[in-house]
């Protein structure tokens, strides 16, 4: 039902340009994409336009150029790194005589072959069955009159109208699905706010490293490779940060130039984790040439998910790949964190992003000298747990001396659940 290609199959690629400048770091990003999808490109065929044309997207003359394309590189699909129109495909379909994908199209294959888990397969499959509800009619032209006759006298639908149907009732049957996902990931995230747990969500644009870095703060096992939307099922592990203690740190789907509003849509419960977090980490490729165009492709995406209100600490990664480049922290008139420059390979700069989350992320720190008496040992391994004790020692009369620090969160908690702490300060 779905326009899916093998691996391994060749393809002709087509990119146009509509601006004077030809950006060819848009043409490398797509044969980055394509290559991501296991596809050959046996060719790629160029062009400028001041406006899609409305047939054929390039013009008729260049659609002929596509379509001896495909006949002298025996290529059986033909992949856009545009948005095109139903109509504009099957025109392009007929002539060139083979299936023709557009750019949603490619990312949507992408994401059904990278899914693993119940929650991303449902999720793709929503979108891939938004972007096929407006592409139904090419499948099934042979189908579109009523059945009439003697055992062809059918319920009065189209073939069209009764896929149409189906495809509604999928789509239903999904989004009550992702709903009880949604549900349980909310109940998840309650918990985690009555134990007072941040969460910090990694973001940033597809294959700036974020995997990696997850690995690297976290020791998971999470995939990571130099390919695009190599992440699409969010991880959640939980790490210690200095001053702040218990964090959840999550690792989301890469976002992308032009990603796909129904994409969008279908992940809203995977980007929940992103619009509840109390902190952003936006993982930035610093040896990218396009560094700003990626940080505001990225932000378009928050923007859209409606998580562009959230703080957010730039981390820039790969900084191994800059010559002679050492790890710091940017900081803004208020000396707070904004920047931190790291690599996520080497490990280097990762202490100082530790040190900038505390920042960022720890209120007020509490900070105290207590004496306990013999018999408060369990009070005493509660501090150890949240590895509070800053300093200890043993008073002559066999009670201990404390001297604690911990974000005021946590003191005020511990002393809802301790009364008798308050009478142990000195």
């Amino acid at each position: 039902m779905f326009d899916r290609y093998e691996a391994g199959e060749q393809a002709v690629l087509v990119h146009i340009y509509f601006s004077r400048d030809k950006d060819t770091e848009d043409l490398s990003e797509f044969e980055s994409l394509v290559s991501s999808a296991g596809v050959d490109a046996l060719q790629v065929v160029t062009g400028s336009r001041k406006a899609p044309h409305p047939k054929y997207f390039v013009g008729e003359g260049k659609a002929e150029e596509i379509a001896d394309a495909v006949k002298s590189s025996g290529a059986s699909v033909v992949l856009f790194d545009h948005a095109l129109s139903p109509a504009q495909e099957r025109n392009l379909e007929a002539l060139c005589e083979c299936r023709v994908i557009d750019r949603t199209g490619l990312i949507l294959d992408i994401f059904a072959q990278r899914a693993r888990t119940h929650e991303g397969k449902l999720q793709v499959e929503l979108a891939q069955l938004r972007h096929l509800a407006t592409r139904l009619v090419r499948g099934w032209t042979h189908l579109e009159r009523q059945g009439g006759g003697i055992g062809l006298r059918g319920p009065g639908e189209t073939q069209l109208e009764t896929d149409r149907r189906l495809l509604r009732d999928r789509i239903s049957l999904i989004l009550s699905r992702l709903e009880r996902v949604s549900k349980q990931r909310e109940q998840g995230r309650r918990s985690r706010t009555k134990a007072d747990i941040p969460t910090v969500s990694l973001v940033g644009y597809t294959n700036a490293g974020k995997s990696s870095l997850f690995n690297r703060m976290t020791s998971a096992e999470v995939y990571a490779a130099d390919q695009l939307f190599a992440t699409l099922d969010p991880t959640l592990r939980r790490i210690n940060v200095p001053d702040v203690g218990d964090t959840v740190l999550a690792d989301t789907v890469g976002f992308i130039r032009h990603l796909p509003h129904d994409l969008v849509a279908a992940f809203k419960a995977t980007l929940q984790e992103t619009r509840q977090a109390a902190l952003l980490l936006h993982v930035i490729d610093a040896a990218d040439l396009r560094v700003e165009e990626n940080i505001d492709a990225v932000n378009t995406v928050l923007a859209e998910i409606e998580a562009d209100e959230i703080p957010t600490l730039l981390v820039m990664n790969k900084i191994d790949m800059l010559d002679d480049f050492v790890p710091r922290i940017d900081r803004n008139d208020e000396n707070l964190p904004v920047r931190v420059w790291v690599s996520a390979v080497t490990g280097e700069g990762i202490p100082l992003l530790l040190q900038a989350l505390t920042e960022r992320l720890s209120g007020e720190i509490a900070q105290y000298e207590l004496r306990l008496p013999p018999q408060a040992g369990r009070l005493r391994s509660r501090f150890y747990q949240l590895q509070a004790i800053e300093k200890e020692w043993i008073e002559e009369d066999g009670s201990v001396g404390l001297v604690v620090r911990m974000p005021i969160v946590d003191w005020r908690r511990l002393c809802k659940q301790e009364p008798e702490l308050i009478d142990f300060i000195v």
